[in-house]
């Protein structure tokens, strides 16, 4: 039941962090912004979790595992609380910095929980349920709370999402053990990870490759909706298809990490830059596009938990400021796709040039994952 709260957790995040995609176009409408400038909107989130995570996690290491969560998840719901009411567009930028700040840290922790209740050997699969309320999150809560969004104005999203956050607040404090057996650490123990070259180019894989999919994800209902010429009242359908997608990545994921590490993270970048290139050449049909589109999360979902198990890896004591690294590196993608895509279509280049371009960005990702393992294989056998 713990798990299942936790998870609980992580669908309510998720919800939030791509419901805003979708509604991009209203919210661009309803402040008089154009398309890229409501970007922003995904990208001041992502930063908000890029600051947060790190600072939380260097910060708060004496604070008990169990009532960092719970703060985490008052935040958070308080911080989507504050996306209800912004009358102004410069509003809504700081009430979701606000909301993404105890992103990173909350999965940071709750992974790092589960992973030292798991079996030996079962960390990946332990870390990916958890993980699995981000994929669900895709597959009903954002299509949900994006209908419902369409149906009664974007506000409402965020009222969904905020109350995610209380029953979730809820749930933890009647089920979440007190983890009394996970040690405190310090501020400078955990800055430690700062000094490790595995860590950064850890960070680096996930940074650089997962910016392609964010650059695509941001700017899908116009991709769809203008180029394939899908009506935009399907919009949910295709949504759903990358959450069912990242439902299948996640779990595929936490098995390829506890089979081999280094090569599941090979062969999920391998993946993302194959499903990119395919998506470029496929966008201008509805169906093609919107399978291509679910086998893009797929990919995507596979490689996080090998990547955050590597992270745990390569940090040594420093696990939580590592783990939540990893989140700031991913919404750094996040941030940085949003960015990109938006500056590729503005260029002329059309809706599917932001694939291309993010199939590039895998390709440079799986040379930094070459040279992080080659180090690491070194390392090791120098020992």
């Amino acid at each position: 039941m713990t798990m299942i709260a936790l998870a609980l957790g992580g669908f309510g995040i998720g919800v939030t962090e791509f419901v805003s995609m979708g509604l991009l176009s209203q919210i661009a409408d309803d402040f008089h912004v154009t398309e890229d400038t409501a970007g922003h909107v995904i990208t001041s989130y992502a930063l908000g979790v890029v600051i947060g995570a790190p600072l939380i996690a260097a910060l708060t290491g004496h604070i008990p595992r169990r009532r960092l969560l719970l703060v985490l998840m008052l935040a958070f719901a308080l911080g989507n609380g504050l996306s209800v009411f912004a009358g102004s567009y410069n509003l809504l930028l700081a009430a979701r910095f606000l909301a993404g700040i105890p992103h990173g840290a909350y999965f940071s922790v709750s992974g790092l929980a589960v992973a030292s209740m798991a079996p030996e050997g079962q960390r990946g699969r332990a870390m990916a349920f958890v993980g699995m309320g981000l994929p669900l999150a895709t597959v009903i809560g954002v299509p949900a709370a994006q209908a419902l969004g369409h149906a009664l104005g974007w506000h409402a999203a965020y009222v969904v999402v905020a109350a995610i956050g209380v029953v979730t607040l809820v749930a933890l404090w009647f089920l979440m053990p007190h983890m009394s057996k996970m040690q405190p650490t310090s501020p400078l123990t955990e800055l430690g990870a700062l000094a490790r070259g595995q860590v950064w180019l850890s960070l680096a894989i996930g940074a650089v490759g997962f910016g392609g999919m964010f650059a695509v994800y941001t700017y899908i209902s116009w991709t769809m909706t203008q180029r394939a010429g899908l009506s935009a009242d399907l919009m949910w359908l295709v949504l759903m298809a990358y959450g069912v997608g990242m439902v299948f990545g996640n779990w595929v994921g936490g098995r390829l990490s506890d089979w081999n590490l280094e090569y599941g993270i090979l062969s999920a970048l391998v993946a993302i830059v194959v499903t990119l290139v395919s998506f470029y050449f496929t966008s201008q049909w509805a169906v093609p596009a919107l399978i291509n589109f679910g086998l893009i999360g797929a990919s995507g979902s596979t490689l996080i938990p090998s990547l955050q198990i590597r992270l745990m890896d390569v940090a040594g004591r420093a696990q939580t400021l590592a783990a939540a690294l990893n989140h700031s590196a991913l919404n750094i993608a996040n941030a940085s796709g949003a960015a990109f895509g938006g500056a590729v279509i503005a260029a002329g280049f059309g809706y599917s040039a932001p694939a291309l371009a993010g199939a590039a960005l895998g390709c440079a990702s799986i040379a930094v994952w070459a040279f992080a393992f080659a180090l690491r294989r070194k390392a090791l056998t120098a020992k």
